[in-house]
């Protein structure tokens, strides 16, 4: 472990670092000046006259005098037959302007001390020595000599200048090679159109990010320029496969549930399957022990939503649902209308699209009719005006509207003996609508509205919830904690059916039920009444005159009581404010659906949780007791990752530092080893070599560095050198096996995660416009097509394969949801079996970084 440093070590250090960040800007821009000047002499060397690329008596150069290729790489060939990849401004100038001897189009070797101090590369080339026969990998795009007298052989162009023309031909080599920070993002029309790895928009595509350079690509995110080496066995682009995988994704499994901030979300159908919802998915689970468990349990989802679902309502036939969802934006920034959607539970088909248009913002609350048979659907939008209207069910057409309240409308409900009354509760009121249907032509409708009043009684500052007796009178849960017994009065009793007058209700009774407010009510099938509370996480079961019968309390961690469903017999579903989804009944509790993803240790005795001060947790699979808690630094942790063979653990942090600690064969004790020091923003993601040895790294700044761990946590500066090193694992969002994920113009935060099967075929991606991607692996061409899954309501923020690659499991943002998929081969078999040739990772289980 590291000592503590002494007393002025940590501003020292401090000073230092904002040194090194000051000399890296400087740095940058001495690289924008240099290519600047690049930029200029290319203007001036377009002036000069044209000459012919080799004189018609001069023999041309023999295979000797070109440098030899190292094993796995092309050879050096000449301009006219050189494999291009986008072809730059630059590269169509080669084959009618010489251009300064010995210039080299792309990077140079990185040999030596060619690199940046932050360990990424210079972009403005190596060695200042140049021609033919200057060392340095071959595939690099080379100028021909200029023609050259035959009586005078040279070995390079060099040896003919003078020695006060030297330092000027220097300075113009090692501008023009840094002149590529500005060629290389030319328009598709200065490339005569042979882009090849443009996408097939056209030319109208802003993508010039892509480029190849014989033995690298470069792209471009928010300016900065990221050089990806290729592996010496991909000799050119066109032979990696193309197109999308064979492979697909089928949602098998979604975890979690809504309920911090939604009401109207738990209900039981006629089937006993359990509906509710998460981002923009509704789920409808049959109990039974999990996927693939006892008893017949298992889920399936109403996809229809294009965004976030926020309310449900079940007809009184337990088979239809209408569920609403908010408004949103797409990809593009253009918005998604919220809706409304009737479906059959049973057929998981839509049967009307209801309000399309009408609604803003989202819809809030929404239920059915009940006297008549679910023939009419109340909707309450979260406009300002919190707009209440009526629908048709069979035509989906508006019968009546009206602006309902500038407060919160947290609640809507018909009255079970007559549709012609609505209530609606929200921030500090109780409404009673009657609205008449106007002949059932759409529009004529009105509806007419009669406050409650509290007299006597504290007026709450929320009423959250009600419910509807088989008598005619209500039942309010509020902010008090108390539920109010509202009744028709007496002058009022005796008005009939639809369009009569007003009708008035009046509090007749009062209980204090809970200490805070109430947040849900259920009417169960014997006639008692529960209520579920928030502060003290009581549900209590009311007999007649609300004499409390039974009660229960909902553990502390799984949060307050958000709705209650009666499912089959005497079992009772339960929401939390913590998003949990609790079963059992008043006499024996309650227990979750839990759900654990994190990174296991090869042996699969331990498992390593990051928190987001800097401290991280070993705990044991069996017995899920803590059998290390250490802490570094007072950062949150990013990543944390097993080496496959499970003697390293490494921990990124938002401190820019990857911690490496040494880990015993079982995995419970952990030693400092060292820290890899070298990046200039946080750590992002993380993956170790097939051998255990060393690690490739991304970081918020979008940086690509390797560490040799097992030779001191060394960073490597030459990146070449690791083009070739095999990864037990790609969860790397930039490198050159994965560039070819990222979207047109994207600015760098377009890709959250991304991880590659064990079996090395497919890649999948979680973006930042709540898609889940599928490519084929390895995904180095620019734009690759890929197929696309929905679902999620937020960004995505992890996918990862499970050990076996049966399945993928992707982690939502502010849905706070799990997903998890199926992955079917072609087609729709099971997955496809892991490749004998690659070495598939060790792990029981995969990690996912949230």
């Amino acid at each position: 472990m590291d000592g503590a440093g002494g007393p002025g070590e940590g501003p020292a250090q401090e000073a230092l670092q904002s040194l090194s960040r000051r000399l890296q800007v400087q740095e940058k821009e001495m690289e924008l000046v240099k290519a600047a000047l690049a930029e200029a002499l290319r203007l001036l060397r377009l002036q000069a006259p044209p000459t012919s690329l080799q004189d018609p008596g001069t023999p041309g150069p023999t295979r000797d005098s070109s440098p030899a290729a190292p094993p796995g790489l092309p050879p050096t060939r000449s301009p006219s037959s050189v494999s291009r990849g986008t072809q730059t401004e630059t590269e169509v100038e080669t084959e009618s302007s010489p251009g300064p001897p010995g210039l080299i189009n792309g990077p140079a070797a990185p040999h030596g001390g060619g690199e940046e101090p932050g360990g990424t590369q210079s972009e403005g080339g190596g060695s200042s020595s140049s021609g033919t026969g200057s060392p340095g990998p071959p595939g690099l795009l080379r100028l021909v000599q200029p023609p050259q007298r035959t009586d005078t052989p040279r070995r390079n162009s060099s040896s003919s200048s003078s020695p006060s023309e030297r330092p000027r031909q220097k300075l113009s080599r090692k501008a023009a090679s840094s002149a590529n920070l500005l060629l290389r993002s030319g328009s598709t029309e200065s490339r005569g159109g042979k882009d090849a790895l443009s996408s097939p928009g056209g030319p109208g595509s802003r993508r010039s990010n892509y480029n190849l350079e014989g033995i690298s690509v470069k792209m471009f995110l928010r300016g900065r320029p990221i050089t990806m080496y290729i592996p010496s066995g991909i000799r050119s682009l066109e032979e990696l496969p193309s197109g999308p995988p064979p492979e697909t994704l089928s949602l098998d499994w979604v975890y979690g549930y809504r309920g911090r901030d939604s009401r109207s979300n738990l209900f039981v159908l006629r089937s006993g399957e359990v509906v509710y919802f998460i981002a923009c998915v509704v789920v409808l689970y049959r109990p039974g022990g999990g996927p693939g468990g006892p008893g017949g349990g298992g889920q399936r989802h109403y996809r229809g939503h294009t965004d976030c679902v926020r309310c449900l309502a079940v007809h009184p036939d337990g088979v239809r649902v209408a569920s609403g969802q908010t408004a949103g934006v797409d990809k593009d920034g253009k918005p998604l209308q919220p809706v409304v959607h009737v479906w059959d539970s049973e057929t998981l088909l839509k049967l009307q699209e209801i309000g399309l248009g009408a609604f803003e913002r989202g819809v809030g609350a929404l239920a059915f009719s009940v006297a008549d048979l679910g023939a009419f659907l109340c909707v309450v939008d979260d406009s300002n005006e919190h707009m209440l209207s009526v629908w048709d069910c069979s035509r989906g057409t508006k019968l009546a509207e009206i602006k309902s309240t500038n407060d919160s409308v947290l609640a809507v409900g018909f009255n079970p003996r007559d549709s012609s009354c609505i209530v609606t509760s929200g921030k500090s009121h109780v409404h009673f609508w009657n609205w008449s249907g106007g002949a059932g032509v759409p529009g004529n409708g009105t509806l007419t509205r009669k406050q409650g009043v509290f007299g006597k009684y504290k007026k709450p500052k929320f009423i959250p919830c009600f419910v509807l007796l088989p008598d005619g009178d209500i039942l309010t849960g509020d902010s008090e904690g108390n539920i109010l017994t509202w009744g028709r009065s007496l002058s009022d009793s005796r008005t009939p059916g639809r369009g009569g007058a007003k009708e008035t209700y009046g509090i007749v009774a009062q209980a204090h039920a809970h200490e805070g407010s109430i947040f849900a009510l259920c009417l169960r099938r014997d006639g008692t009444v529960l209520s579920g509370g928030g502060r003290d996480r009581r549900l209590v079961q009311w007999g007649p005159g609300l004499v409390a019968l039974q009660e229960a309390e909902i553990p502390e961690h799984f949060g307050a009581v958000r709705a209650i469903a009666e499912g089959l017999g005497a079992e009772l579903l339960v929401g939390t404010t913590k998003n949990a989804l609790l079963r059992g009944d008043l006499d024996q509790g309650f227990s979750p659906e839990t759900g654990l993803c994190a990174d296991f240790h090869p042996s699969g005795a331990v498992v390593a949780v990051g928190l987001n001060t800097g401290r991280w947790l070993v705990l044991d699979t069996e017995t899920r007791e803590i059998v290390s808690d250490i802490t570094d630094g007072n950062e949150q942790l990013s990543v944390v990752r097993y080496s496959p063979d499970g003697l390293y653990l490494a921990i990124g942090s938002h401190d820019n530092m990857i911690y490496i600690y040494s880990v015993s064969s079982d995995g419970a004790k952990s030693s400092r080893f060292g820290r890899c020091v070298g990046h200039s923003s946080f750590i992002t993601h993380l993956d170790w070599s097939k051998d255990g040895n060393f690690i490739m790294s991304n970081s918020g700044d979008y940086e690509i560095l390797y560490w040799d761990v097992a030779g001191g946590c060394k960073l490597l500066r030459n990146r070449y050198e690791s083009r070739d090193r095999e990864w037990a694992t790609y969860t790397c969002v930039l490198g050159f096996h994965v560039y070819g994920v990222w979207p047109d113009g994207s600015d760098g935060t377009d890709i959250n995660s991304l991880c590659r099967s064990h079996n090395e075929r497919v890649v999948a991606v979680a973006d930042d416009f709540c898609k889940v991607h599928l490519f084929q692996y390895p995904c180095a061409r620019a734009k690759a097509p890929s197929l696309v899954y929905g679902g999620h309501g937020s960004h995505v923020t992890s996918v990862r394969f499970t050990h076996d690659d049966s399945h993928l499991v992707s982690l939502g943002g502010k849905d706070a949801s799990i997903f998890q998929w199926r992955v079917l081969g072609p087609g729709g078999a099971g997955p496809a079996p892991a490749t004998p040739s690659r070495t598939p990772s060790l792990s029981p289980a995969s990690s996912l970084d949230v």
